[in-house]
């Protein structure tokens, strides 16, 4: 590994390798854009095929959310971790060590017996994502110079927004048309590709003075994993049953000492200090409380589409096009709002659209609803959508100093994830505690509370996003000065995942 004093301005050691280096940017672009590909469609691909996963594996509602819930809680607790792994030990190395892992466990997710299998590999995929992803921006800034960073960057961005607009449709075409298991067979003939070109392509580099927080990974991940792991026994168990209480309990309590490491500890994972700017607080909360309420109504919501309206998986998944893939055409216009009028006007008003797509779906769900009665919230929330997407970033990036730009983008999709998983698990028990999968009127009569809820989260989102100081206020809610042992941005480098 490189000495210190070998290290450029910029932070990070490089090592020439094979063909890598600057004319190998298109390479590189091409290779991290594809690994992004992968790891943000396994985020919403398997959401048309449950019904078929649940139909073949057997299991009910439980197991259905931690076929989720496995990929998106490892994915989150550990992006960090992954980040700073791949500085310490070399980018390049760790990339393609997580992109095996992921490919490995895609294989066995399709080899699986049965349900708690599934299970598991999913959340193995999860961290191989883990490891892979966060390396995959810091990657591309080294290989292209900084004048085309921009254009790279935006190539990035959209590849990974196809991935979660396309994700419900590629997942119903693969379940209909071949089987379930091919929406895990279809990474690993890509990641095999990927692997020997990342060997050839990519340039590896350092930044040797990564901090690990091996303390604040295990208590976030101890903590959400017995939150979530409660929320989702409430169906079988009851909210008073030993199992659950103690799960809520003790997740709590070590989410508070993670927060009190968070304080004290000189380089933890996701420094608390960062919370006193208005700004990463408000676009932070903004963020959990959309993917809250987003994931867990598309988690029901694709499965009402065949459970309880009798579509096909590829015929569900068109169906959700108006709403998961409108974020492409709207970007565009929301990222000139955002331009003209500043981030937060553009975000609290697209969560608020959100928030009324989400309402108009909970007022029209019944059994043989008309696609026509559903076009109206599916547009809306997908505009909506698209107009949190399009300015978050920069408000994330804007909302802390330079230094601590990596830091801030690793834990805004961090807590992203874990609002998917937490989506998932509190509206899936809501759903089982009004209605069920007897019935196209059971699963009906459990959606529609379920989805009021997340409409609700993602209106108190809206809320939370109008904590983000406009244009004139911005200089006096900026964050307080970057501590001596704080974390550099090649020490937690995270890519703007969706």
């Amino acid at each position: 590994m490189p000495e210190e004093g070998d290290m450029p301005a910029g932070g990070a050691v490089n090592a020439q390798h094979g063909t890598a280096g600057r004319g190998g940017a298109v390479w590189v672009l091409v290779i991290t854009s594809v690994a992004g590909f992968m790891a943000a469609l396994d985020n919403l691909v398997v959401t048309t095929a449950l019904p078929s996963i649940r139909e073949s594996l057997g299991g009910g509602l439980e197991e259905l959310e931690w076929t989720v819930n496995a990929y998106t809680l490892t994915f989150a607790v550990l992006l960090m971790l992954g980040a700073a792994l791949g500085d310490r030990f070399g980018r390049r190395r760790l990339f393609m060590a997580g992109l095996a892992v992921f490919t490995a466990a895609s294989a066995a997710a399709a080899l699986s017996p049965g349900i708690e299998e599934l299970i598991v590999f999913r959340a193995v995929q999860g961290v191989g994502a883990a490891i892979m992803m966060p390396l995959t921006l810091t990657l591309i800034g080294a290989a292209v110079p900084a004048e085309r960073r921009g254009a790279a960057l935006g190539v990035f961005g959209a590849v990974t927004g196809v991935a979660v607009a396309s994700g419900p449709l590629i997942g119903g075409a693969l379940t209909e048309h071949i089987s379930w298991q091919w929406i895990f067979w279809l990474n690993v003939p890509i990641g095999l590709v990927l692997l020997p070109l990342a060997r050839l392509r990519l340039t590896e580099s350092y930044a040797p003075k990564a901090p690990l927080d091996i303390r604040g990974t295990l208590l976030v991940s101890a903590g959400l994993f017995g939150i979530v792991y409660a929320l989702v026994n409430t169906a079988s168990h009851g909210w008073t049953d030993p199992v659950v209480l103690a799960g809520l309990i003790a997740g709590t309590a070590l989410l508070g000492l993670f927060v009190r490491h968070g304080l004290r500890a000189a380089n933890p994972m996701l420094p608390m200090r960062l919370f006193r700017s208005r700004a990463f607080l408000g676009i932070n909360a903004a963020s959990l409380l959309m993917f809250l309420g987003m994931f867990g109504s598309i988690f029901l919501l694709s499965q009402f589409l065949q459970n309880g309206l009798g579509h096909s998986p590829t015929e569900a998944g068109l169906r959700m096009l108006p709403w998961t893939g409108m974020p492409i055409l709207v970007a565009p216009l929301a990222g000139y709002l955002s331009d003209r009028f500043g981030g937060r006007p553009v975000v609290a008003t697209g969560l608020a659209l959100q928030a009324l797509g989400l309402a108009l779906f909970a007022l029209i769900v019944e059994p043989g609803v008309s696609y026509l009665a559903q076009l109206p919230a599916l547009i809306i929330g997908g505009v909506g959508m698209a107009m949190y997407f399009a300015p978050a970033a920069s408000l994330v990036l804007s909302s802390v100093r330079p230094g601590e730009q990596g830091i801030a983008s690793g834990a805004n999709n961090a807590l992203r994830e874990v609002g998917g998983a937490l989506g998932v698990s509190i509206l899936a028990a809501v759903f089982a505690a009004r209605g069920g999968y007897g019935s196209p009127r059971l699963f009906a009569d459990g959606t529609v509370p379920a989805v009021w809820i997340g409409a609700g989260a993602v209106a108190l989102g809206a809320l939370a996003a109008l904590l983000i100081p406009g244009r004139r206020s911005a200089r006096r809610s900026a964050p307080e000065p970057v501590d001596r042992g704080a974390a550099k941005p090649e020490s937690a480098s995270a890519p703007i995942a969706a």
